[in-house]
């Protein structure tokens, strides 16, 4: 299960770099918190995943939108 997240973790983190759309670079990273979450719970360490998944998927994804909202969201 551990290895499953890490190989998802490091695609994700690619597929962020790659991605030119800073909206769906945005739910990548997303989505990277929550499994970060996710491998912090499987390693039993609760308090940190809930702290990931709160500050990490819920505050820095909202965020980072409403700046994409205020910016060009495609690169040139």
């Amino acid at each position: 299960m551990t290895t499953v997240i890490l190989v998802l973790l490091i695609v994700l983190a690619v597929l962020a770099l790659q991605i030119r759309d800073l909206l769906g670079a945005t739910i990548c990273l997303a989505v990277y918190s929550l499994l970060s979450a996710l491998l912090f719970y499987v390693l039993h360490a609760p308090d940190v995943a809930v702290a990931e998944a709160a500050v990490g998927a819920g505050v820095t994804t909202v965020v980072f939108v409403w700046t994409v909202r205020k910016t060009r969201r495609w690169e040139e």
